[in-house]
């Protein structure tokens, strides 16, 4: 049986890496992924991107914060999973099995 692994991302103003961060955890093939992504008040087009995938992210929270690792406990805090895993905003899961071999 598969265990729940929460994954984090933290944004502010990502717009130029965001898609493909979010497109690489929502392609992974390990079925039990609760994706969170926080946002600190992009002002650029990062909202935009992420909502386009709001069906396929369990959950989204905008707020104002003062640091990325303000962003990630509030994710942390939200988050249910057994493990969790932490991605930054630019960065990207290497294929669609990375969250398996965890």
């Amino acid at each position: 049986m598969e265990k729940k692994i929460s994954i984090i991302t933290p944004v502010f103003n990502g717009e130029e890496y965001i898609e493909s961060t979010i497109q690489s955890v929502i392609s992974q093939t390990y079925n039990d992924i609760e994706y969170i992504i926080v946002d600190g008040g992009s002002t650029d087009k990062t909202k935009e991107i992420i909502e386009k995938y709001r069906s396929k992210v369990s959950k989204i929270i905008y707020q104002n914060d003062n640091t990325m690792y303000e962003a990630i406990e509030t994710g942390f805090k939200l988050a249910t999973g057994e493990y969790y895993y932490w991605i930054n905003s630019d960065d990207f899961l290497i294929d669609d099995n990375s969250v398996k071999r965890l």
